[in-house]
């Protein structure tokens, strides 16, 4: 799924091609992608496009009468930018908005569909649809700490609530986490003060510098390679290969349709964090240290 700085490389590729004009038409080529019926999708068409914003995961088109256009990309939803009247790929394409210069369309790998458009009137019902998240790259250590202290959860989880903070999804929660040392499974009130103030500095260096690495890339061309996994991090997609700090094997927990990966002996001490499928399959033969795995 897109997180922060991929949606960062979004708005400012888009801001830079539709900002300020019209659309002049929209095509939804799978119906099931619109999620509103009031006010109709038609009623977009000729209307400029004031601002691009985002909104945790979602990109919004501002238009003139206050009408928004919110784009939910979920996992494999993409943005392409086109060529005007160019064909986007007939059995992926979801929707296509056409301007003077080019046409924007939504795509969608996969069968399960669900990236999703929302047209909506007026500023109130926008915010309506804004899960409550900080953003992260501009709250400060005071207000950092007290979102994370308003619960107990573990980490992983704190940080890809979209209600606690926006835009952080599984990629970039496990570059957080690694850079933080900490581990993924930590309780939220187990913290201490150092610990809470070394994941603010990790949150904000990591989000910052891939978010200034791929809007720099963004100013050069569209982003065409927007994907999770990306061979400069750390830990995250790394299942298997070595730390870059400190050269042990990166682990990983799998669960539901994701996975967590971390470093063992730089975030817990080198013990091994139960999988919950395999430790039931091996039982006492699952490792439980670094020095296990051999």
């Amino acid at each position: 799924m897109p997180e922060l700085p991929d949606l960062e490389a979004y708005r400012t590729a888009l801001a830079a091609r539709i900002g300020g004009r019209p659309i002049d038409r929209v095509a939804i080529t799978h119906p099931f992608v619109l999620r509103t019926a009031t006010p109709p999708v038609t009623d977009i068409e000729r209307r400029r496009v004031d601002s691009v914003r985002r909104i945790g995961k979602r990109i919004v088109l501002a238009l003139d009468g206050a009408l928004f256009v919110v784009v939910h990309l979920m996992i494999a939803g993409r943005l392409r930018w086109l060529a005007p009247g160019a064909k986007p790929p007939v059995r992926i394409t979801l929707a296509t908005f056409d301007f003077e210069g080019g046409r924007l369309a939504l795509t969608e790998a996969g069968t399960r569909r669900r990236a999703s458009i929302h047209v909506i009137a007026g500023e109130s019902a926008l915010a309506a649809i804004d899960p409550g998240g900080v953003e992260p790259l501009a709250c400060d250590a005071a207000t950092y700490a007290a979102v994370l202290r308003r619960g107990n959860h573990t980490l992983k989880r704190a940080l890809t609530d979209p209600r606690a903070f926006a835009g952080i999804g599984n990629a970039y929660s496990d570059e957080v986490l690694h850079q933080a040392r900490l581990s993924p499974l930590a309780l939220t009130a187990n913290l201490r003060d150092d610990d809470i103030a070394r994941l603010h500095a990790a949150t904000v260096d990591v989000l910052g510098r891939w978010t200034r690495k791929l809007v720099g890339e963004a100013a050069i061309a569209f982003p065409e390679k927007v994907t999770a996994f990306r061979p400069e991090m750390a830990v995250h997609g790394r299942h298997g290969l070595p730390c870059p700090d400190c050269g042990a094997p990166v682990q990983r927990i799998v669960y539901a349709e994701n996975e967590c990966n971390y470093c063992a002996r730089c975030q817990t001490g080198g013990r091994v964090l139960a999988d919950r499928a395999l430790s039931r399959l091996l039982r006492s033969s699952y490792p439980r240290t670094l020095d296990d795995i051999g």
